[in-house]
């Protein structure tokens, strides 16, 4: 069966997931901490995060959040939520990253994972892809990815 939907945190393992399989993660909402956090911890002040003045006549009209911090969130969101149990060994490739609108403080970003690479790869572990949407409170995709990771098989125990 594919497509099916998870909610619930459970166990699992590699053999436990299906192409098609999806989940939603809760939201999270960004506020401007977050963004003057994120300025200082990784040192990235560029005018379009940090000067409030500067972007009231920009496109945007106000500041964005950055790229990194939005990543940061998603991969987050879909931790918290359970949808990997504890069958995630290590992280292998982030694919395919793309930021397609603008997030600002005040948004609210929830993640959309689906089920997109399942490859046996030994008897200890498979490779799993999850294409991450990530969307804001209006439903619409800001950024998008392929995280690629190593799963435990059930027959590695």
């Amino acid at each position: 069966m594919t497509g099916r939907s998870f909610t619930d945190p459970q166990p699992k393992w590699f053999e436990d997931f299906e192409p098609g399989d999806t989940m939603t993660t809760r939201g999270r909402t960004v506020d401007i901490g977050d963004i003057t956090a994120f300025a200082g911890l990784t040192g990235d002040h560029y005018q379009l995060h940090t000067d409030g003045a500067f972007m009231e006549s920009s496109r945007f009209g106000q500041r964005i959040a950055h790229g990194p911090l939005t990543f940061s969130i998603a991969v987050g969101l879909i931790g918290l939520s359970g949808f990997y149990g504890d069958a995630i060994a290590a992280l292998v490739e982030i694919t395919g990253l793309k930021a397609t609108k603008p997030v600002f403080a005040g948004d609210t970003l929830h993640v959309v994972g689906s089920v997109e690479v399942l490859e046996a790869s030994g008897p200890k572990y498979g490779t799993l892809g999850v294409r991450y949407s990530v969307r804001n409170q209006s439903g619409e995709e800001v950024m998008t990815f392929l995280q690629t990771m190593l799963a435990k098989r059930r027959s590695s125990e």
